[in-house]
């Protein structure tokens, strides 16, 4: 009995650490789950974002998790570093990472990797984030290593370029339709 306690509660540890550790949106319990890989400096990604706000998240986002994982682009010279501080962010506050990604994202003209650093300091007193934590996050080799493990999974998916969507093992890769998205959710809520 008491070994079905303690596998219990190791569940529920490991639940409650993945709802810390993990972006997502929408519904977590949906029926349906979307893996989205982006690239926070990827003017691409930023087009998806807005058109996950405007059209698919009011549509669906109320019956599908939209679980977002990092896609750091070597090309990208701030990239990886923005998104091992927005794991730091989402270990702090998960709902604070949403706009964390959201507000990175908008900026990606006005950073560069010289500016990375103050722009976080600024997000972090802005709010009420601990300005030491998020820039010493940048050097965090547990959180660097979580970014990479999404990325070589990303790889190993197939992956190749950000943003990429998958929906029911379809993916969907830089320029995403709404209609195609659309179309894919509709089928797997159907199913």
């Amino acid at each position: 009995m008491r070994t079905i306690a303690a596998l219990a509660a190791l569940t529920l540890c490991a639940a409650l650490w993945a709802s810390r550790t993990e972006l997502v949106e929408g519904n977590p319990a949906g029926d349906v789950k979307v893996v989205i890989y982006t690239d926070l400096q990827c003017p691409d990604c930023l087009r998806l974002r807005s058109l996950l706000d405007d059209k698919i998240l009011p549509k669906y986002g109320k019956r599908v998790a939209f679980v977002h994982r990092d896609f750091p682009l070597g090309k990208h010279d701030w990239a990886r570093q923005a998104a091992i501080a927005g794991r730091w962010v989402t270990e702090q506050n998960p709902q604070l990472a949403l706009v964390f990604h959201r507000e990175i994202m908008s900026e990606q003209l006005h950073i560069t990797s010289a500016t990375l650093k103050p722009w976080l300091v600024e997000f972090a007193v802005r709010n009420r984030l601990d300005p030491k934590g998020i820039t010493d996050a940048l050097s965090d080799k547990r959180l660097d290593a979580l970014v990479d493990q999404d990325y070589q999974a990303a790889i190993a998916r197939g992956v190749t370029a950000a943003p990429t969507m998958i929906i029911g093992g379809r993916k969907f890769s830089q320029t995403i339709l709404y209609e195609d998205v659309a179309k894919a959710l509709d089928v797997e809520l159907g199913r």
